[in-house]
């Protein structure tokens, strides 16, 4: 009985450093993507990673992805953008993945029953695939994902693979966006629209498709 209070305790504790970082960051009112272009351009030279660092730190935080993804465009460029947005999101789900794991993952398996142990057992057969599915489902929160996915016994090294894949091309499309503000008739502009307009479809198949499967399999 103590060992599962533990457990519950420890998972209110989770929730509440999430739930703490998010209201700081909103508490804040000020911090927005240009503040984060400003506090970025002072660093010069450094500024790549300065803003990587800065930016990782954010989604840890659950500030929004493509905000951060468009100051990258601002202040880089697509070309130079794009691999920075990448690793920065890569390096905050991370990050993210292993707080979660390190807090939360034994209490979850000492509690999970039913279906949730049937979901997470699931996730964590599944691997790279239910994690990449994760990332390219439309309407799938991305910071809380990366939260979610801690919980579950995927390998960080497969998580943050997945990861990079499914992240690459809405990472382009909102980098590309970010950069060409000033002319949202440029062929970048116009590719990452039809990236985006490309990944919500994708998604869409590879969800009912999935959805099919599962049914098939009962």
């Amino acid at each position: 009985m103590a060992d599962r209070r533990l457990a519950i305790l420890r998972l209110v504790a989770l929730a509440a450093f999430v739930l703490g970082l998010l209201a700081l960051v909103a508490a804040t009112g000020s911090l927005s993507a240009d503040r984060v272009r400003e506090w970025v351009e002072g660093f010069g030279p450094a500024a790549p990673i300065a803003f990587i660092l800065i930016s990782a730190s954010l989604t840890v935080a659950l500030f929004p992805g493509p905000l951060l993804a468009g100051a990258a465009g601002l202040l880089f460029g697509t070309a130079l953008g794009f691999p920075i947005t990448l690793c920065a999101a890569v390096l905050g789900a991370s990050l993210a993945f292993s707080i979660a794991r390190r807090v939360g993952a034994a209490p979850v398996d000492a509690l999970a029953r039913g279906r949730v142990r049937v979901l997470r057992d699931w996730v964590g057969r599944r691997g790279f695939f239910s994690m990449l599915m994760a990332r390219v489902a439309p309407g799938m929160p991305y910071t809380l994902v990366n939260y979610a996915a801690g919980l579950t016994t995927v390998r960080l090294g497969t998580f943050a693979a997945a990861t990079a894949l499914g992240a690459a091309p809405r990472a382009f499309a909102y980098t590309a966006l970010g950069g060409s503000l000033g002319n949202l008739r440029s062929p970048a502009a116009i590719v990452a629209v039809c990236v985006l307009a490309a990944m919500a479809a994708g998604g869409l198949l590879v969800v009912a498709s999935e959805r099919r499967r599962a049914i098939r399999a009962r």
